[in-house]
């Protein structure tokens, strides 16, 4: 029997996107929405009910409304906004940072999928933090490179406009009042003492993103070299299917540069550990609408049906 799907907010970028990765699946039937009632909360409510699993591609306050439509105890929720990414009876939807979250995402009724930022800070910071080789205490900083449709159809059309600001030529700094709504969860997650200081920059690229963390050896417990925290990655993502550490040849590919959008198009994550014996830089990149948005829904749908996670996605 296929497994009935609505995604509330289809018309959005993370919902457009989730839409392509079911195409040529058999094993998903799509309950649509015709265009005059996506938003109408009869219809809506409706769907919800009549789905297996109901996937929500939309704004905080109307993913809450949303939730609160849900009427048949049956339903899954899969949620794509900040909404509940840190609320109780929530799993958070990274199944690579330990068996009990991917057991959770499988077994779940109620999964936030994390926000793009996040899932690349969350990735480097979760394993050296929980494992005691970075104390939660270190004052954490990372920054963040981007492309434009992580802002949505606004930011999309904004720097898509042929009579754009020459402002937008030029990568840009944003978040400068250090209230990223991302914050809350990179804190919770990874066990931080504080919020980190994160600094998000967008650029003239439509998708793909590096995150990166530069930490002082000092303050790492055992693995002082990058080398040595380059095997402690390896063994802790070993056999995982999106996620891939890049070892010294992967680096050299990079030729001393790495690119925002060099994950563009694919749902996977990669990982490099650059430095040298006194400061290292974490980084991860990946596409904020692949592992970062769509490809991570579509693989959290994937373990709660109960079949291969990377069914549908570009690795």
């Amino acid at each position: 029997m296929k497994a009935r799907i609505f995604i509330d907010g289809s018309e959005g970028t993370t919902g457009l996107r989730i839409h392509e990765r079911f195409k040529g699946r058999e094993d998903i039937e799509i309950l649509p929405i015709s265009q005059e009632l996506r938003k109408d909360a009869k219809e809506r409510q409706r769907l919800i009910n009549s789905s297996d699993i109901t996937i929500l591609c939309l704004p905080d306050a109307a993913a809450r409304e949303s939730v609160s439509l849900v009427e048949n105890e049956k339903v899954k929720i899969i949620d794509t906004s900040t909404a509940h990414r840190t609320e109780e009876g929530w799993a958070y939807g990274f199944p690579e940072l330990s068996e009990r979250h991917r057991q959770a995402v499988a077994e779940g009724k109620r999964i936030a999928v994390p926000g793009c930022h996040a899932t690349g800070f969350i990735s480097l910071l979760y394993p050296v933090v929980t494992k005691g080789i970075l104390s939660p205490e270190y004052p954490v900083s990372g920054f963040s490179l981007t492309g434009y449709s992580g802002g949505g159809k606004s930011l999309i059309a904004q720097y898509e406009d042929g009579n754009r600001s020459v402002e937008f030529d030029a990568p840009r700094e944003y978040a400068l009042s250090q209230q990223h709504k991302h914050l809350k969860e990179m804190k919770k997650i990874t066990g931080l003492s504080r919020e980190p200081l994160f600094s998000p920059i967008v650029a003239d690229y439509y998708s793909g993103m590096v995150v990166s963390i530069p930490i002082y050896t000092e303050f790492l417990k055992d693995c002082h070299t990058p080398d040595k925290l380059r095997e402690f990655f390896e063994d802790y993502y070993m056999d995982q299917k999106l996620i891939r550490v890049m070892n010294r040849a992967g680096e050299e590919e990079l030729k001393g540069m790495m690119a925002g959008n060099g994950g563009s198009g694919r749902d996977g994550l990669k990982v490099y550990i650059t430095g040298n014996e006194e400061r290292i830089v974490l980084s991860a990149q990946f596409d904020n609408l692949g592992k970062g948005a769509s490809g991570a829904a579509i693989q959290c749908l994937n373990l709660m049906l109960g079949c291969e996670e990377e069914r549908g996605l570009n690795l």
